[in-house]
């Protein structure tokens, strides 16, 4: 019983520990915009980082964002969804051992298909940046 008892304080304070060197997403997002490196932002810091956003949107330059460069962020994001799909496709087809058009629930079990789609870069692990990719994608951005 003492020993159980010391595996979960171990495990409590393993778990603390990593959760508290790896900033949580909303953090991430702060650190990203925070020029001073304070913590915090300032209405400042998140103009300058809507001006950074708008020079990327404004493709031409011409400080206006028109139906052309709409069109572009469009076409990119579709590129991006139907790369995907076509990722998904492959992993579902993978995960298919049998080739039997199906995928049993003993096939599904011994596949990682969330995790295969998520390693973007296919290197068996899973970066802060794949992990923030996917979550946007399955909440939609509502982080």
């Amino acid at each position: 019983m003492k020993m159980a008892l010391m595996a979960l304080a171990t495990l409590g304070a393993t778990s603390l520990a990593v959760s508290q060197t790896r900033p949580a997403p909303d953090m991430r997002f702060i650190e990203r915009l925070d020029a001073d490196g304070d913590g915090v932002l300032s209405q400042d810091e998140v103009a300058a980082a809507r001006q950074r956003l708008f020079a990327r949107l404004d493709r031409d330059g011409d400080d206006a964002i028109d139906d052309r460069e709409i069109e572009a962020l469009r076409d990119a994001v579709m590129d991006r969804a139907v790369a995907l799909q076509a990722r998904l496709g492959r992993a579902w087809r993978r995960m298919d051992t049998n080739g039997d058009g199906r995928v049993s629930a003993e096939e599904f079990r011994a596949r990682t298909i969330l995790f295969d789609v998520a390693d973007r870069d296919g290197d068996g692990r899973l970066s802060s940046a794949e992990i923030a990719f996917m979550r946007d994608l399955i909440l939609g951005g509502r982080g």
